[in-house]
This record gives structure tokens, sequence and C-alpha cells, in this order.
């Protein structure tokens, strides 16, 4: 047994009696007794002017309307001391010694023995039962029978003026006077054992309520509490809860998810109870980015009432997808790297013989107008493809980091002030524009690198911008990183090209190598930050960077301030894709 159980089931036998009387909220049992009075007091005047309109009585109207009067002013009098005098106890004891004595004029008023509202005293009894201690039952009782044995008798002996219609002998008088006593002991006694049966259900029921609470509150706290997004929809399909992890994955509020469709939530199909239990979906947020998340449903069930709706548990694996493509590419990487660097080493060994042999070729003076111009277009492609092996051997070659606290504002001013001048000294019709949340952003990184990767983004937009446009650069602070954003409103990109973007030999420009956004890949792996690409086709293309702050760092990362960090970079492709891009660049020849 709980200690709330206990603690309520011994109070409950401790307060038998007047302690017993806490349970009740005595202000609202008193607010109702005078609503239940002054409908009472309504409907003896109705009555009474009724069988005195009918029949002839000898009921004096005018006093008994200036007592109903009276009794209808002490009420409102007990309404108005009820809002500010909160002593209760003594206003019930108070109110049922007033009803009392009003009964007692009403019956007097009525006809003494003749009178029919004598049974306006068990009410009077019944009442004090509820609002006060039992022991008060049994002393209304007694008081009331006194007063009606005080007005029997002053009309008897004609010590007040009757008002009565019949004149009884003295024991039948004296028979009235005490079969109201026992009835209205008997009154007491019953409302005393109903109030107490009353008041042990309302323990009980409070027990219960409390109980019932608390297993609430504890469900609740358990589904608030799971770590994987809970949600449970009706037969229909609609949502009826979301739990507090459930809301932070999808970044919806409650009253952006309760009542709406769950399919409605998701780009793919959602599995079912019967065939399929778990599937991979995606879903966009509010913020346009793409997330991936296991969905594991089971039907809601209730006790022989079949099922009620269904239960959907979802896991972000978005994070774990992201993960596992690096891993894999990490992988191609590390196969690749060196048999990459020793084909481009020998391509270049014969290219340098073709240069060499085609320029003894050119000095011939016995060769024609269209020889001399094949010999230039070979001289040519083969500078171009010695461009392409040497920008491929920067990339898969050891590169030198040094890191030291940088200001990220800073690197982007120097680096946007360069684009301004281009933009106006070549005419391209590109804005650009820039939007610090921050003056300053540390972060503990190689400043020329990083520029590298601003530069890179910024020549893609340019590129993707042919016809003019905007280029808007923003940073901002998101927990410990710093977020920069190039955003272009260029031709975009299809979901393919973004997903391959930071892979070698993926240019979608004419004339690109495709080795750029890769080496900004390798330098943003060396910091340990996070770059991506969001882009439509026709809606523009936003590359995203974020890097750790500097006063957010790990102290092992704040270490490598003062020492160089050299960073090894391998190609990003796969021996398929290699393979593929050396016959581009042979053809191209």
């Amino acid at each position: 047994m709980f200690p709330r159980e206990m603690f309520l089931r011994t109070s409950f036998f401790e307060t038998i009696g007047t302690s017993m009387q806490s349970t009740f909220d005595e202000r609202s049992w008193l607010a109702w007794l005078v609503k239940v009075r002054i409908l009472i007091l309504t409907f003896l005047l109705g009555i009474q002017l009724a069988v005195a309109e009918l029949t002839p009585t000898r009921v004096p109207l005018r006093l008994f309307l200036g007592t109903i009067l009276l009794w209808y002013t002490v009420s409102l009098l007990y309404v108005v001391l009820l809002s500010f005098w909160h002593e209760h106890r003594l206003q019930a004891s108070l109110q049922v010694l007033t009803d009392l004595i009003m009964v007692s004029l009403v019956v007097h008023e009525t006809g003494g023995w003749d009178s029919s509202w004598n049974f306006l005293y068990p009410l009077v009894i019944i009442v004090a039962g509820i609002l006060l201690p039992r022991v008060w039952a049994h002393l209304v009782a007694a008081l009331a029978f006194i007063l009606y044995g005080t007005v029997l008798e002053l009309n008897y002996y004609g010590l007040v003026r009757s008002y009565c219609t019949t004149h009884p002998e003295l024991k039948a008088l004296q028979g009235i006077i005490f079969v109201n006593l026992f009835a209205f002991l008997a009154v007491a006694y019953l409302a005393g054992q109903l109030v107490a049966k009353l008041r042990q259900a309302r323990v009980q029921l409070k027990d219960a309520s409390g109980a019932l609470e608390d297993l609430q509150i504890l469900h609740e706290n358990i589904i608030q509490s799971i770590g994987s997004g809970l949600i449970t929809t009706g037969l229909d399909g609609r949502i009826t809860l979301v739990n507090s992890a459930a809301q932070k994955l999808l970044e919806r509020a409650p009253d952006q998810l309760l009542g709406k469709s769950v399919a409605g939530l998701f780009l793919d199909v959602l599995p079912n109870a019967e065939s399929q239990t778990h599937a991979e979906v995606r879903f966009d947020t509010a913020r346009g980015f793409r997330k991936t998340v296991r969905v594991r449903v089971a039907a809601l069930r209730g006790p022989e009432r079949g099922a009620l709706g269904y239960v959907y548990a979802l896991d972000d694996l978005t994070e774990i997808r992201r993960l596992e493509r690096e891993v894999r590419m990490q992988d191609r990487l590390a196969a690749v790297g060196r048999l990459a660097a020793a084909i481009a080493h020998e391509i270049r060994n014969p290219l340098t013989s073709i240069a060499g042999s085609v320029s003894m070729l050119s000095g011939i003076p016995e060769l024609n107008e269209e020889h001399r111009r094949l010999l230039e277009i070979v001289t040519r492609e083969s500078q171009r493809l010695n461009g392409i092996i040497t920008d491929f051997l920067a990339y898969s070659r050891g590169k030198q980091y040094h890191f030291e606290k940088a200001d990220l504002v800073l690197l982007l001013e120097d680096t946007l002030t360069l684009m301004r001048h281009r933009m106006t000294a070549e005419n391209t019709g590109i804005t650009i524009e820039s939007r610090f949340a921050v003056p300053e952003a540390w972060v503990l990184a190689d400043g020329d690198k990083i520029k590298q990767v601003f530069w890179n983004f910024g020549e893609n937009a340019i590129r993707a911008m042919r016809e003019g446009g905007t280029l808007r650069v923003s940073i901002e602070r998101l927990g410990d990183d710093w977020q920069v954003s190039f955003a272009d409103t260029g031709t975009g990109m299809t979901p393919q090209q973004t997903e391959k973007i930071f892979e070698p030999f993926q240019s979608n420009f004419e004339g690109g190598t495709g080795l750029g956004l890769a080496v900004v890949y390798q330098i943003v792996q060396a910091h340990e930050g996070k770059v991506w690409a969001r882009s439509k086709p026709g809606q523009g293309t936003t590359f995203v960077l974020r890097l750790r702050r500097f006063d957010a760092e790990r102290p092992a990362a704040r270490a490598r301030s003062a020492k160089t960090f050299a960073a090894s970079a391998l190609p990003a492709a796969s021996a398929g894709q290699l393979a593929a891009s050396a016959a581009e660049g042979r053809l191209r020849g």
C-alpha cells in the first residue's frame, strides 16, 4: 500500500465526528444552503398565497408575508457575510439557529398544531447534520422539539394569539408533541448515519481520485520522459497525443500536430500494424531540412474493446545515416587514395613526353595550316589535362593546417570585399548582401584554409548566376556552433546533384574540374566541422558551414592552437568514379 493511501485511510478513521467536517467545503455548502432556503421560501410563499386565494383561512397574510420577507433579508445578509467572514463553522451555527426560529414563527402563524409546515423542522435538522458535527444534529433536534412544544403550549393556553382552527385536549396535544419529538430524534439519527456514509464515500472518493491522479501523472511522466518520439492516433489516423521527444524531432508545437493526419507529416508511406511494423521515412522540417526517421507502429488496444488506434515510435536516424555516408566515403578514400596519386603521376610522365613531342613537331616548316591547328588542339588539351592532374595531386597530397584563434566575421569580410570588387570590375550584375548576427565569431581554425572554403562557396554561387542575381551571406550562433550560409539565386541543383556535390569530378559548370568543393569538404573535415548544401532546381542553392565556437572547444582541441596540425587528404571518389573521370579526361584530349 502506498504511503498516500495509508495516510488517507488512517485520516478517515481519525476524522469520524467533528474532525471529519474538514473534508467538506463548508463555504460551498453554506452557499448551497442559501440557495435552497430561498427556493423553499419562494415555494412556501406561493403555496400559502394560492391556499388563501382558493379557500378561507385564518392565516394572517400580512404577518406571514412579513415573516417571509424577514427570512429573505436574513438570507441575503448571510450571502454578504459569506464573502468576507471566513468563520464558516460559526456562520453555519447561526444559520441553523435562525432557521429554527423562523420555522417556529411560520408554524405559529399557519395554525400551530394545525399547521402543515412543521416538516421544515426535519429539514433544518438534516442541514445541521450536513454542516455541523453529528452531535449537533441531536442538539438541533432537541432544540426543535423545545421550540415546537413552546409554540403549541403558548397557543393552547392562549398566552399568544392563536391562529388554530381546532382545540385538541391536553393529552392529544401532548401526544402531538411527543410524536414530533420521536420524529425529530429519528431524523437526527438517520441524518447522522447518512452524512457519515456520505463523508466516508467522499474520503474514499478523494483517496481513489488521488491514486488515479498519481497514476495519471506517472504515466504522463513516463511518456514525456521517453527518449524516442511517441505519437498516438485514432483509427482514422488523427493524432491524439505527442510526447516532448516527438515535438522536438518534428520541430512542431502540439497545436500544429494534435488533430492532424499522421500520414501528412511524412514524405514516404508509413508502415501499418498488420504486415509491415517498421520502416524508414523522411520529412521536411519548417527550416527546410530533411530528416530521416525510423517509425515503428503497433495497434493501441483496450481490454475487451479491440483496437482503439495506433502507437507510432520515432527514432531520428538523420545523423546516423549522414555518418554512414561519411564512413562509406572514407572507406572509398582510403582504398583509392594511393592508387589515384600513382595513376596521376603515371599519366603526367607520358603527358610531358607528348607535350614535348608536339612542341618539336610544331617547328617543322613543311606543316600546313590544318596540321598546325591540330597540333595546337593537342597542346591546349594537354595543358588542360595537366591542370586537372595538378589539381588532383594537390587534392590527394597531405596538407598542413596551422590552427589558431580566428574570427569568422573578419575572414568573411575580407573574402566578400575581394568578391565585390571583382563583381564590380566584371560587371556581372551580381549583388552581394551580408547579414552578420554577431560582431565577432571566434573559432580555432586555419584562417587561410577557411578563406579558401568561403572563396569556393562564392565561386560556385557566381557561376550559378550567369544572368546576375543576389548572393546572401549570413553568420549566426546555433548552440555551441557558428553557422555560415552562402545562399544564391542561381539555377539550383537536383537532389542527385546535391547528394554528390562534395565528391571529386562532380562539377556542374563548363570548364570546372569538380575538385573545388571536394577540397572544401576536406578542409571542413580537418576542422571537425560540418558542411552541406540545400538546393532545388530553379530556386538557388545554399551552402551551409558549421564550426564549433572557440569558447565551446574541447580541451584537447584547444591544445592544437600552439601546434601544427597535419591532415592527410584523400580523394572522395570510388574506384568506379575515378575510372570514369579518367576516361572522361582522355576523351576530352
